[in-house]
């Protein structure tokens, strides 16, 4: 199933997708993609809803009609840094012993269409096509053996960064990783079921039309069931969490002279079976 948020920023209400590509309500069944909603309960009774019989949205998804983020209020946005081995190498960097954690602010998550703006006084903003793990059922010490009972689903991320903020600014990484706009999520979240193998989905993302990364998640350093476990270690996990898994290859960093938005650009990016992002960089004001 694909489960999604559509409307006004802030005034998103829950859907999901059919089978013709349409949206289709779910008001009557859930008050929002989030919280209890996200639970293995509640989803698998809104897959035995007959889509056909949900009202009809008006307009094309991600055309005449706004997606929000495929999740709402969530509580964290977990990051994953250096989880994949040509990612670290073009960033000069060894693998980690254990996996990275930082953080976005909740306040950078967008719609996968929506602008991304840069912040003022940045002079390196780049981009990071990533898949996210979105957690349906809360859990703290998880076993990496049954950590995929506690996913919703899956979905598209885009990890915008500010490496300057990031890297030259002392601190943690957070301050150059959570900046407004800095967090496009979706278009929506597809429960584990409808995807074949979530450790060898391809990902790719461009920039005016010009591709920068593509890689696939097979090249995981740490897999999705071990990051939720890991995790899990050292903070709880409740329903709506996000986990933002790491980026292969070909962000504007690791380019040589590097490469950054300036504003004017269009990112393009998607992963297999999770559908495609496209935002409108604009500059700082």
């Amino acid at each position: 199933m694909k489960l999604l948020r559509y409307g006004p920023a802030g005034q998103e209400k829950p859907g999901c997708l059919d089978f013709d590509g349409r949206v289709r309500d779910l008001s009557e069944h859930v008050a929002d993609i989030a919280g209890s909603a996200l639970l293995p309960e509640t989803i698998t009774k809104l897959k035995l809803l007959d889509m056909n019989e949900l009202p009809l949205v008006e307009g094309t998804p991600q055309q005449s009609l706004r997606l929000g983020p495929c999740v709402g209020q969530t509580g964290k946005f977990i990051c994953i840094g250096l989880n994949y081995a040509d990612h670290a190498a073009e960033s000069g960097l060894e693998v980690p012993p254990e996996p990275v954690i930082f953080n976005k602010w909740t306040s950078s998550i967008v719609g996968p269409d929506d602008d991304v703006q840069i912040p003022r006084g940045s002079v390196k903003t780049d981009w990071e096509v990533e898949l996210g793990v979105v957690i349906g059922k809360g859990g703290a010490y998880i076993d990496e053996a049954n950590a995929m009972d506690y996913v919703a689903g899956f979905c598209v991320v885009n990890d915008v960064s500010e490496r300057e903020f990031q890297i030259e600014r002392a601190g943690t990484w957070d301050k150059g990783k959570g900046c407004d706009t800095f967090g496009p999520t979706g278009p929506w979240l597809v429960t584990p079921d409808e995807i074949d193998d979530f450790n060898a989905l391809d990902m790719w993302l461009e920039v005016d039309g010009t591709r920068y990364q593509e890689g696939s998640t097979a090249t995981m350093v740490y897999k999705v069931p071990h990051l939720i476990a890991y995790c899990s270690q050292f903070m709880s996990l409740q329903p709506g969490d996000i986990i933002s898994t790491g980026t292969p290859p070909g962000v504007g960093m690791g380019h040589k002279p590097p490469k950054y938005l300036g504003g004017g650009e269009v990112m393009t990016l998607g992963i297999e079976g999770l559908g495609v992002q496209t935002q409108k960089v604009k500059a700082a004001r």
